[in-house]
């Protein structure tokens, strides 16, 4: 007996060939029901806005939202910073930006304000100039003083920043917002030598001012000195009080004083036995330690850059 060793016949496995049946098998609705749930859709979209406030749709609704609604907002609230996270980047960028910029513009206002006394020093210095040459119908030669005299020349002289290319020459009057300074001694092309009144080599012929009694103030040497200035009337007899302005006296041709400058007040009264006459002690308008800003009287008219064309009546322009 013969024994058959073929292996059993398979049945053959059915191929999904055509659409519907490919989307029979994988599970998914078929068309006409997709139809029919959009046709739903649009019915109910109909219904809704046609009921207006009464629709019969809004109580569904309202259901809805209020299920839907706390997972919306949780759902909002996760992926809120993710979603912004490129947003918020380019901020920060931004934000970098104008720190640099807010830190550039504190500096430059810091600097301002270390230079807010200078400047404000300066714009007194000049408007009292003007308020000075206004008062006296001076016409001057504005320069800076940019350094003292030494101690080995026993004298008490500074530098200005203005010299014979300026028009400046010796035996000019030099004056500042508070008063007399000084008389030109020497130039150079671009800087000149001022005699300050307080040397004692110093001069000036000054005249009290609300009885006009001429006299002599002489310098005591020293710009920390008890008694910088003195004053001797011509006068003998008359008095000097104490609180008494004195101004210059003038000098023949304005040269080395023009008239009306003020000097300096009257501290006190000293009477000099052995001569039988009074001095007084003057104290300067001027701070000769703290000297900036001056101007060098100059003939009207001269065709120098002088401070009166940049000066308007009440302050400066």
């Amino acid at each position: 007996m013969s024994l058959d060793t073929r292996p059993p016949r398979q049945r053959p496995v059915r191929q999904v060939s055509t659409p519907r049946e490919r989307l029979e098998a994988s599970g998914m609705p078929s068309r006409s029901l997709l139809v029919a749930l959009v046709l739903a859709c649009v019915a109910l979209m109909v219904v809704d806005l046609s009921g207006g406030k009464d629709s019969p749709i809004a109580p569904v609704r309202r259901v809805v939202g209020e299920v839907i609604g706390p997972a919306q907002a949780a759902v909002s609230e996760v992926m809120g910073p993710i979603v912004g996270l490129p947003g918020a980047l380019r901020t920060n960028d931004a934000l970098r930006d104008d720190l640099a910029v807010a830190k550039d513009r504190n500096a430059d206002l810091e600097a301002e304000l270390e230079r807010a006394g200078y400047n404000d020093n300066r714009y007194d210095e000049f408007a009292g100039m003007c308020q000075m040459i206004g008062d006296l119908g001076y016409a001057v030669s504005p320069a800076h003083v940019i350094g003292y005299g030494s101690a080995q020349s026993f004298s008490d002289t500074v530098t200005i920043d203005a010299g014979s290319d300026a028009g400046l020459r010796p035996d000019m009057t030099v004056l500042n917002n508070d008063g007399l300074v000084g008389r030109v001694l020497a130039v150079t092309s671009e800087t000149a030598t001022v005699l300050l009144i307080i040397d004692p080599a110093s001069t000036v012929g000054g005249r009290v001012g609300d009885n006009m009694e001429n006299g002599m103030v002489d310098g005591q040497g020293g710009f920390e000195a008890d008694r910088p200035l003195e004053l001797r009337l011509l006068d003998n007899t008359v008095v000097p009080q104490k609180g008494q302005a004195v101004v210059t006296w003038g000098s023949e041709g304005g040269a080395p004083y023009v008239s009306g400058v003020p000097i300096g007040e009257v501290s006190k009264t000293f009477e000099e036995l052995r001569l039988g006459t009074f001095r007084a002690v003057l104290e300067p308008y001027v701070d000769f330690t703290s000297l900036g800003l001056v101007g060098v009287v100059v003939p009207a008219g001269d065709d120098q850059r002088v401070i009166a064309a940049d000066c308007v009546p009440g302050g400066t322009r």
